[in-house]
């Protein structure tokens, strides 16, 4: 992690905020407001100075009469500098507020199109990380950061010219403090730079190991692992506050660096105006304002210097979050995408398909598997764990794209076609099935957004899940908790089925899908999924072989190959694999 988090620290730069451009471009009006805003105020801010050297002239002079006059103006001067301010927060506020909302519609709408070959290498822990809290700190940047830093740029420019017109002498020593003040920044600034890289990279793996095992807390709990999941946050967490501290240690000694060079300097100059008063070379309200712009001009330098640390931490956020919306995603849509004629039939067709997960290269999950399923066929696939079956499934929802070989759908291949329009014509039923923190109605209703309420209770009957469904507290508007923790495994399951019976598709994908159900509900699912798989295709994935045996084929995948197929009892009959699992599950001694 260490030797990644330094890699990944070295490309960080101030100029990656250029990348925001694109999501601030639509809201030029704002930025035009808001600019306004910033030069008035710091307009009115460099104007002040000069009234108050009149004042002071003007006690020296005897000129009493002007000071209502003067005093009048200073009013003035603060109503104006008031609102100018106040303007330029709303502007730059919104602004900050609405391209951060961009910014995060946009991650996930990137990361919700990625295939899963894409999450095999991030956890999703980090994702939402960079969502949210690499978000914030692009929030502060814009809302806030950049407006001061302008705001300072503008008030060090400007101040600089005045210090020039009030005395050029005096203007002269100050420019001579500028190298000593920009060397601590630089030197400094990069180690800051690489401190603020990895304290985000380690606060990301913090939320990274804390979202898996917070959603895998019952496991953690029934393996008593509770001690040494609390250690490994810990320790993860531990790293987070140190790589935090050495970069609040770098920021503060460059503070402190900064703003005494920058106020010796003051007093330094302050000294020599001083002498220059008492030699009648310039008038005290010069001498003043002088020292005004001086202050001005010192606390514009002090001020950068605290937001090129913020500007730092943004850069890196920003790097981070255009990593994943210019992430090249291993499956594609094809640019010219062919289409389905309609009706689909539901043909499917694998030709000599070689897989390996991009995590396990090595590993050939499929290897040379041809298979054809007719439309309207029911084909299961069977097999020992590992075998290969539920890859099938991944590819023809094209989770994935194989090595080498093609998939078809009613003769098309996948990859010619947009994922979009072929998955509308199948239904997935996974193993693990994904309850919604919903009611039970939406998480139905998930399988086809447009169904009625009878529609979705039909479903529900279909799927044996309507009786449980009715006795929950509020029935089918009852909440059902975050991955359904409210409800058995069955239960669970049934309304995944009851989901994909809804959707309607005219292929219908099966992996396990009464593998949780009792003798009593895998009886009136499987009725449900017989009258179900009626004028469909239908590829069930199954190690209980009791649900298969009438299926029009069987197909036994053993170490990623087609070892056998054809019908439960000619399979039976031919002995081998299948035989042998079948002796296993069918006789008395397979309890």
């Amino acid at each position: 992690m260490a030797e990644a988090v330094e890699e990944r620290a070295k490309s960080k730069r101030v100029g990656a905020l250029a990348s925001l451009w694109p999501f601030v471009r639509p809201y030029r009006g704002l930025v035009v407001l808001a600019s306004v805003a910033l030069v008035l105020t710091s307009t009115v801010s460099l104007v002040l100075p000069m009234a108050v050297r009149r004042v002071v002239d003007s006690f020296g002079a005897g000129e009493v009469t002007l000071l209502d006059t003067y005093f009048a103006a200073f009013l003035a001067i603060a109503a104006l500098l008031a609102l100018g301010t106040g303007v330029r927060y709303y502007f730059v506020t919104r602004l900050g507020e609405r391209v951060v909302a961009d910014i995060r519609r946009a991650v996930f709408d990137k990361v919700l199109g990625m295939s899963p070959a894409w999450f095999e290498r991030i956890m999703t822990g980090e994702i939402v990380s960079r969502i949210t809290t690499d978000t914030t700190l692009i929030l502060s940047v814009i809302g806030s950061s950049v407006s001061i830093a302008l705001r300072n740029v503008l008030t060090l420019v400007g101040g600089m010219a005045l210090l020039a017109l009030t005395s050029a002498k005096l203007a002269g020593y100050v420019l001579l403090l500028v190298p000593v003040i920009v060397v601590p920044i630089i030197v400094l600034g990069r180690r800051l730079r690489r401190l603020s890289r990895e304290n985000q990279d380690w606060i990301a793996n913090s939320s990274g190991k804390a979202t898996e095992a917070l959603g895998a807390v019952q496991t953690v709990q029934s393996f008593t692992h509770e001690a040494g999941t609390k250690a490994e946050f810990g320790e993860v967490t531990e790293k987070s506050f140190v790589s935090a501290q050495e970069r609040i240690a770098t920021r503060a000694v460059l503070t402190v660096i900064v703003i005494f060079l920058v106020f010796a300097g003051v007093v330094g100059v302050l000294w020599l105006g001083a002498r220059d008063v008492r030699n009648g070379v310039m008038t005290a309200g010069e001498l003043v304002q002088f020292v005004i712009y001086a202050v001005l001009v010192a606390g514009a330098v002090g001020s950068l210097s605290e937001i090129w640390g913020e500007l730092q931490r943004a850069a890196g956020a920003t790097e981070r979050l255009v990593e994943i919306i210019q992430a090249e995603d291993p499956v594609n849509d094809p640019a010219a995408p062919k289409t389905l004629a309609l009706p689909v039939q539901g043909a499917i067709a694998l030709e000599d398909v070689v897989f390996h997960y991009p995590s396990r290269p090595e590993y050939r999950a499929l290897n040379g598997i041809s298979l054809s399923v007719a439309p309207g066929e029911t084909v299961a696939l069977v097999g020992p764990s590992g075998a290969g079956k539920s890859t099938v499934l991944q590819l023809l929802m094209r989770f994935y794209d194989p090595q080498s070989g093609l998939i078809r759908l009613d003769g098309v291949p996948l990859a010619d076609l947009r994922r979009e329009d072929f998955r509308a014509h199948v239904a997935l039923v996974p193993q693990d099935p994904v309850i919604f923190a919903a009611s039970a109605m939406e998480n139905i209703r998930f399988g086809r957004p447009g169904a009625t309420d009878a529609e979705v209770r039909e479903a529900a009957q279909a799927a044996a899940a309507h009786e449980f469904i009715a006795a929950l507290p509020q029935g089918y508007d009852t909440w059902l908790g975050e991955r359904g923790v409210m409800l058995s495994g069955g239960q669970k399951q049934r309304i995944a089925i009851a989901r994909a019976i809804l959707r309607d598709a005219r292929v219908l994908l099966l992996d396990e899908a009464t593998s949780a159900l009792d003798a009593e509900s895998e009886r009136a699912v499987q009725e449900a999924v017989d009258l179900l798989a009626q004028g469909r295709t239908v590829l069930v994935v199954a190690h209980r072989l009791a649900t298969v045996k009438k299926a029009d084929r069987i197909v036994v995948f053993d170490e990623g190959r087609v070892v056998a197929m054809g019908r439960h009892d000619d399979l039976v009959a031919e002995g081998g694999l299948y035989a042998r699992l079948a002796k296993l599950q069918f006789t008395d001694g397979a309890a």
